[in-house]
This record gives structure tokens, C-alpha cells and sequence, in this order.
């Protein structure tokens, strides 16, 4: 997979609202930061994935996003703390600038 620059047009102008937003390839998807921080990356299978924890991941939960796992050398699937973006958010800037908010705010 490669990131194409209409991906990364669409990140940009998805989260216009945040300030300092840069991105960066990485591992064949890219990295979407704020400031510095990362908050999303385009992982596996160009999906949009919002780093989250605690109760902001349980919210995901709740709003039918899923976990993004893969299988681990041992055969047991291998959790990481990045969750499906939801759809309501993929075409309202307003609200992915909420959602990348609260994983920002998580990560300070």
C-alpha cells in the first residue's frame, strides 16, 4: 500500500481545524500529527485510525468503531491502541476536529 496524495489531501482537509497539521509516511501508511503530535494514521487497507485509550476508546466502542489488531508472531492477535474513525466524522471536519481533539488531548 502506498499513500496517495488525494489521501493525503483528504487528511488535510479533514482536519483544517487543527493547528500545525503535518503528515508523514510511514511503514506504507501515514502518520497525521497536530503540533507535533500524532493523533491518526492511515493504516492497513487505507483506513483512517484514531490513536485512543481509556474512556475516548470505550466512546469508539460505543459508537461501533473497531480496534485495530493484527496477528502477533505467537499467533495471538496483537491489539494497538488505533480505532476505526467513525463514519459520521469521514466527511464533517467539525466533528474528526472533535475526535482528533480528545485523542490529542489524551496524548498530553
Amino acid at each position: 500500500m502506498a499513500v496517495s496524495d488525494e489521501q493525503i489531501a483528504f487528511v488535510h482537509d479533514l482536519f483544517r481545524g487543527l493547528p500545525g497539521l503535518t503528515t508523514r509516511k510511514m511503514f506504507g501508511g501515514l502518520g497525521i500529527y497536530s503540533e507535533g503530535t500524532i493523533f491518526a494514521v492511515i493504516g492497513p487497507e487505507d483506513t483512517l485510525l484514531l490513536k485512543a485509550r481509556g474512556a475516548l476508546a470505550d466512546d469508539l466502542a460505543a459508537e461501533g468503531c473497531e480496534q485495530w489488531s493484527y496477528e502477533g508472531k505467537s499467533g495471538k492477535p496483537a491489539r494497538m491502541p488505533y480505532w476505526t474513525f467513525p463514519d459520521a466524522a469521514l466527511d464533517d471536519p467539525e466533528h474528526a476536529c472533535h475526535w482528533a481533539q480528545r485523542s490529542l488531548a489524551d496524548a498530553t
